[in-house]
């Protein structure tokens, strides 16, 4: 590293001087590695899911352990650093990455250790989700993560995080059992149900406003290793049919069933017929990991032939990853959900129209089904919003240099639309950069305040703000944050 002046964003508008001298004695006490401009691998270090995402931290640090966490933590905090954390680099708002800041890119954590006797999966704070699916599944097993298998496991699940199991399950969040974490004073600590239960609490959907996760211990279920799942598709000239089948299907679906609506433009894949390419279609997405599936599956044999049919009897780590074509890294994405409290006949229509005025090559529009087990939990966590029983919303996606001011109008619109049909909150990890404080207080309602007393008690001078950031109680004016 050339000798020269790093010019670092700081905690306000200022810019914090750090010579290359001190920047080395900063490396020379990490296991990891410390990268600038320039340096090999800075461009993946630097690279997140959301092209829309235009920061770039000045420092990167790829830390091995937790000690080394705890060392940027602390170096952090002594020189007034804008700080980050990069898992998977998945979350929309661009999170991540610090504009100019120093960042912890937690890639080369990325171990898994499972002990099937225990029914633990121990996971580095690096991890994908295929990464701990495959590992669990080896025995059988699986926690609650989400249904991009390149998504991060960390932020994923402190934001809440739900996926196909969701509803046997209950959140991601739900089925964590510990962690070990560097908080805000450099201190490595573990958190649990019996250790630093509020810390526990607050991490459980409270996202990176706590501390630096630097292992997630996850409570395992028997799943698998063969699910019945997958995709079938009808015209969207079906769309009113097909989406009154799906309202009766998850009214009386078995926890084990999980079902996704959506509308999109097919895309041009080897298994929709060419003539289908780039067409309105409606969808539904499967996964049943019981084992009455044939029965429970039986109201979609109803709907006749579909355009393409995937559903069948598949790995479940097959399952995990069926929708990674459609969340490739590297495009705009756009997207605005709400939860919803029940799905009431008139919203299917609303649904519908908003979804074909969105639809376009890469944009989708979904409802997921939710309900179920994060309806009863009374174990509970800061992710709250337990009376959704659906999720629903808009995926405007579009290539880097295409304008995407028509699909950005029409996902506001489509939002606006079906707002008068949520329960009032929404999920924090589909916020977008643009959503202020407000939003993200809405994502809580409730608990909010409960983690705004938590925050100033491990994080009093919010050094963790570049994330959804709740602002410790106390704080008079909103915590800045630049990610994006």
């Amino acid at each position: 590293m050339s000798t020269r002046m790093f010019e670092v964003a700081g905690l306000g508008d200022e810019r914090v001087g750090l010579t290359s001298a001190r920047i080395e004695q900063l490396s020379t006490r990490l296991e990891g590695t410390l990268l600038a401009a320039g340096d090999e691998g800075w461009d993946e270090a630097v690279m997140v899911w959301n092209a829309m995402v235009t920061a770039t931290p000045t420092l990167v640090v790829q830390p091995v352990s937790a000690q080394d966490v705890a060392t940027v933590v602390r170096f952090a905090a002594d020189h007034g650093l804008l700080l980050s954390i990069k898992g998977g680099g998945h979350n929309i708002a661009g999170t991540a990455l610090a504009d100019g800041g120093l960042t912890l890119d937690m890639s080369r954590m990325r171990e898994v250790t499972v002990d099937p006797s225990a029914r633990l999966a121990h996971a580095g704070p690096g991890c994908l989700l295929q990464d701990v699916d495959r590992a669990t599944q080896q025995h059988g097993l699986a926690t609650v993560l989400g249904f991009v298998s390149e998504t991060g496991v960390a932020g994923l699940t402190l934001g809440g995080g739900f996926g196909y199991l969701t509803r046997r399950f209950g959140w991601a969040a739900d089925n964590l059992e510990e962690v070990e974490i560097v908080t805000a004073d450099g201190r490595i600590r573990t958190a649990s149900r019996a250790e630093n239960p509020d810390l526990f609490w607050a991490l459980r959907g409270g996202g990176g406003n706590f501390g630096v996760v630097t292992r997630f211990t996850f409570r395992l279920h028997d799943v698998g290793p063969v699910i019945t799942g997958g995709l079938a598709a009808w015209s969207a000239d079906q769309a009113d049919e097909v989406l009154a089948t799906y309202r009766e299907l998850t009214a009386s679906a078995p926890r084990e069933l999980t079902a996704v609506a959506i509308v999109r433009l097919a895309p041009p894949a080897p298994f929709v017929p060419e003539e289908w390419h780039l067409k309105p279609v409606v969808g539904l997405l499967v996964c049943h990991s019981g084992t009455t599936a044939e029965a429970d599956l039986a109201p979609l044999r109803a709907l006749g032939e579909p355009i393409f049919n995937l559903i069948g009897a598949k790995p479940y780590v097959a399952q995990q990853s069926m929708l990674d074509a459609m969340e490739p890294k590297g495009l705009n994405q756009y997207w605005k959900a709400e939860f919803l409290p029940r799905l009431p006949g008139e919203y299917l229509p609303t649904f519908r129209d908003a979804a074909l005025d969105v639809a376009s090559p890469l944009s989708f529009s979904v409802i997921f089904h939710l309900a179920g087990a994060l309806n009863e939990s009374d174990d509970g966590g800061a992710v709250g919003n337990r009376d959704a029983r659906f999720i629903s919303g808009f995926s405007g996606v579009w290539p880097p240099r295409a304008d995407g001011d028509r699909i950005v109008g029409a996902v506001r619109e489509g939002w606006e639309k079906i707002r008068p049909f949520s329960t009032g909150g929404n999920y924090v990890n589909f916020q977008l950069a643009e959503d202020d404080t407000d939003r993200t207080a809405d994502a809580y309602r409730g608990t909010y305040e409960r983690l705004q007393r938590i925050k100033a008690q491990y994080d009093p001078d919010n050094l963790l703000r570049v994330n959804r950031n709740i602002r410790p109680m106390g704080r008079s004016a909103p915590a800045e944050h630049r990610a994006g």
